[in-house]
């Protein structure tokens, strides 16, 4: 069942809906023009969704940090064995060329004509040509070994380079993301305790109408309408819910999946490792590689994403509901699963 958002005590007026009163908001761009509440929190939230999107950009480019480190430790213990290997090998070549050039290195023909017991030649010959077969073994072992070095040198060489490239994206969606979170600070700290009380109304009473809109939706009643079996969380399902759940009240931080804070994909993420279940980090990767379902046949535990970028994620609990890490400044809570626009919807499990 799809339940309707309940308007509980926060009933806003016309006025507030309308954004009639405008507020003189001091900033770099618009500093003597005044705003309307709606157009600062329009400001509002696409700063957070900006900061949001760097966010998951950020989370992206420690994620492939930790796989190239990684990488970058297997190819310097695979030098390094190289390394070894080339050493043993040069010495091997070494004693080689030491014991030809004691033999004289003259023509096995003339070695037997010279001999004064050529049946004692011949089974030196013979231990000879063993050896011979053994050295051009050795040859080509060092030579591949050669290679493989040069090949390891070289794709250390590119792994370096590219986590120097990594490392540069992921300190610049650091800041991208420290910026717009300390311009939606300043533009929130420049309006009176009045004005932010009514800016959060305003925001809520938007999320209502949008839920409220969903509800009305065809997939919201499709999904209203869906036989219990085929609604009921996988067991795995369960376990990542109970997770979720578990997690109200804790803050959103961003970068952070638990345990005591969380951004949108952290706490998606966790919650279903929580379930036996690794899935990717970020809210973008986890749409692009999980399986995806019709929004009217999602089930507790489904992930909701949301926004064009697929920037922000959700997991759903039932009842046309979601647990999610908002942004900063609020905590992991309940909202109407409809109160974003939805991208579409993944199941892990």
């Amino acid at each position: 069942m799809v339940a309707k958002p309940s308007r509980g005590a926060t009933v806003v007026c016309t006025a507030l809906l309308c954004a009639a009163a405008t507020l003189a908001v001091p900033g770099a761009a618009h500093a003597d023009r005044p705003r309307t509440l709606a157009q600062v929190q329009a400001e509002v939230n696409t700063l957070y969704r900006q900061a949001e999107a760097a966010t998951e950009s950020f989370n992206a480019a420690e994620e492939k940090v930790l796989v190239q480190q990684k990488n970058l430790v297997a190819l310097a213990i695979s030098l390094d064995n190289a390394q070894t290997r080339l050493g043993t090998l040069n010495d091997q070549v070494g004693a080689m060329a030491r014991a030809q050039y004691r033999s004289g290195g003259m023509p096995d023909g003339i070695q037997l004509a010279l001999s004064s017991d050529p049946d004692t030649f011949l089974d030196d010959a013979s231990l000879a040509e063993r050896g011979a077969r053994a050295a051009n073994t050795t040859i080509s072992d060092l030579k591949s070994t050669k290679a493989a070095l040069d090949g390891y040198a070289h794709a250390a060489t590119a792994e370096w380079e590219a986590l120097v490239e990594t490392r540069k994206k992921s300190a610049a969606a650091k800041a991208q993301v420290e910026s717009r979170l300390a311009q939606a600070k300043a533009l929130l700290a420049s309006l009176k305790e009045q004005e932010r009380l009514r800016l959060q109304r305003l925001e809520d009473e938007t999320a209502y109408q949008a839920q409220l809109a969903w509800t009305r939706s065809d997939a919201a009643k499709k999904l209203a309408q869906l036989p219990k079996a085929a609604g009921d969380a996988s067991a795995q399902g369960r376990r990542a819910v109970a997770f979720a759940a578990a997690q109200i009240g804790r803050p959103y931080e961003w970068g952070a999946d638990g345990p005591s804070s969380y951004d949108c994909s952290g706490l998606t993420q966790q919650a279903w490792a929580a379930a036996g279940r690794n899935i990717p980090r970020t809210s973008q990767e986890q749409w692009r590689l999980l399986p995806h379902v019709p929004v009217d046949l999602m089930r507790p535990g489904d992930l909701i994403i949301y926004f064009d970028d697929a920037s922000h994620v959700g997991i759903y609990v039932g009842d046309g509901a979601i647990v999610h890490a908002p942004r900063p400044g609020r905590n992991v809570t309940v909202a109407g699963a409809g109160s974003m626009r939805i991208l579409g919807v993944v199941r892990p499990g």
